[in-house]
């Protein structure tokens, strides 16, 4: 088992810094994934167990209407007060490949005063995270379409409701006037036709995510893995002079870099309380990072900089037992207040692949700031912090936080598989694919970001 400290503050600096800066000698996994189910299962409801600091309690959403007289569109829902608690909500189905067209909103109870809230919009355009075409992650057969998740804080009743735009639910209702009309069907056939024919996605349901107490308790605690490139049971890793950093680069890689920016303070997985026991075991690395995509979570603003580790558990759950991904997707996170995360698992200095940004996975990492950012300005902590960490690692790298790089696309809905892209080295979410993401405010700060990641750098 892993021989971890009794105290973080038993961890000397020197042992801190000590992190492998070698890269993998070629793209791959670290180390086989377990066997995955068949394509298209779903598995049982999660339950709260005593072993584990956190749960997902996974609740399918019924047919609230039928009606389809005026345009009325498809809805389906759920209510009830009689859940888990829970401050992370978000609604998946069936087929990863399947758009939700339409509109989600929710409605919660809160645990301490009982009061419901006003309904909520969660984002439905998800489809533009997660891994790329053709992975095994992405062809695990668990994988499902999914939702934002929403942080709506402690609570223990929700309402839910799923309403397919008014264009889809006629297009639908068209195609379903024609078969009753060629076939000329009896009355439960016809009805099949409109159940296979629903302009909402198959198999929805409610995930409802508690994220649990601050850290797992010692029976989750992972076996060593030293490849991981974060000291054993280090809550944090401090930040270091630029002096400094450069001096720990030439001790273990034996050379200088001339342009690096220091290494900012980062929170570890086990700082924030990560169980390692629900990711697949091992890790999966490509060559180098060239570039930084930058994302917002979507998951609101309506959270304090102290439960940022809460919200961070409730993401990591969600994207590994809702989603069916092998990991958070995010490499590192950001919150309000300019603290950074490590996220998927790895080791911070290595080339990690992630599931952020669908088709351009490879040789980069994505940063994901907590919040939404639309209409919202992001926090200048925040900015900055992208700015730090980009110049940190981009650095590692040799990159430019200002220059231009070329990536391969994987595949998505701006770029065909296969074509090399020239992309800024620190990208929105949007530069590689038709999305909202990061937000139109926090898209509107990323050149500032490039020009002080390059300050930091030296250039």
């Amino acid at each position: 088992m892993r021989g971890f400290l009794a105290s973080s503050i038993g961890v000397t600096c020197a042992a801190a810094l000590a992190l492998p800066l070698t890269l993998p000698a070629a793209a791959g996994t670290a180390s086989a994934p377990p066997a995955q189910p068949t394509s298209g299962a779903r598995s049982a409801p999660t339950t709260a167990e005593p072993a584990l600091p956190s749960s997902t309690e996974s609740l399918p959403l019924a047919p609230r209407t039928s009606d389809r007289t005026l345009g009325a569109a498809p809805e389906q829902g759920l209510t009830r007060d009689d859940v888990h608690r829970f401050s992370l909500v978000g609604v998946t189905w069936s087929d990863p490949d399947t758009e939700l067209r339409g509109r989600v909103q929710v409605r919660t109870r809160a645990t301490d005063t009982g009061e419901w809230s006003g309904w909520q919009d969660i984002d439905t355009h998800n489809e533009d995270h997660g891994a790329d075409p053709g992975t095994a992650e992405r062809d695990s057969g668990r994988v499902h379409g999914s939702t934002a998740p929403l942080w709506v804080g402690d609570s223990d009743g929700v309402d839910v409701r799923v309403k397919a735009d008014t264009a889809a639910a006629r297009a639908v209702e068209n195609t379903t006037r024609t078969a009753e009309t060629t076939t000329r069907a009896v009355e439960n056939t016809t009805r099949t036709v409109e159940n296979r024919s629903s302009p909402l996605p198959a198999g929805l349901h409610l995930e409802l995510v508690d994220p649990g107490a601050e850290a797992p308790p010692a029976g989750a605690r992972p076996t060593a893995n030293r490849a991981s490139g974060t000291p054993l049971a280090a809550t944090e890793l401090p930040a270091l002079s630029k002096q400094a950093t450069e001096r720990e680069l030439v001790a273990l890689r034996g050379k200088a870099q001339p342009y690096i920016g220091p290494r900012p303070r980062i929170v570890t997985r086990h700082g924030w309380g990560a169980d390692e026991k629900l990711r697949e075991k091992g890790f999966v690395y490509t060559k180098k990072v060239k570039a930084a995509f930058v994302h917002h979570t979507a998951t609101g603003n309506n959270y304090r900089c102290s439960q940022a580790p809460s919200v961070i558990r409730g993401i990591y759950r969600y994207h590994v037992e809702s989603s069916g991904w092998r990991d958070i997707g995010y490499n590192f996170l950001v919150d309000k207040c300019g603290t950074i995360y490590e996220g998927r698992a790895g080791g911070v200095t290595k080339a990690v692949m992630g599931a952020h940004t669908l088709g351009f996975n490879t040789d980069s990492m994505g940063i994901a700031v907590l919040g939404t950012f639309g209409s919202a300005k992001p926090s200048s902590a925040a900015v900055n912090a992208i700015a730090r960490l980009t110049a940190w690692k981009l650095g590692l790298y040799g990159v430019n936080p200002r220059g231009k790089t070329y990536l391969k696309s994987g595949g998505g809905n701006l770029y065909r598989k296969g074509k090399n892209v020239r992309l800024n080295v620190i990208s929105g979410h949007r530069d590689g694919f038709a999305t909202e993401c990061p937000g139109r405010q926090l898209y509107g700060k990323l050149g500032s970001a490039r020009s002080t990641s390059a300050r930091f750098q030296g250039r």
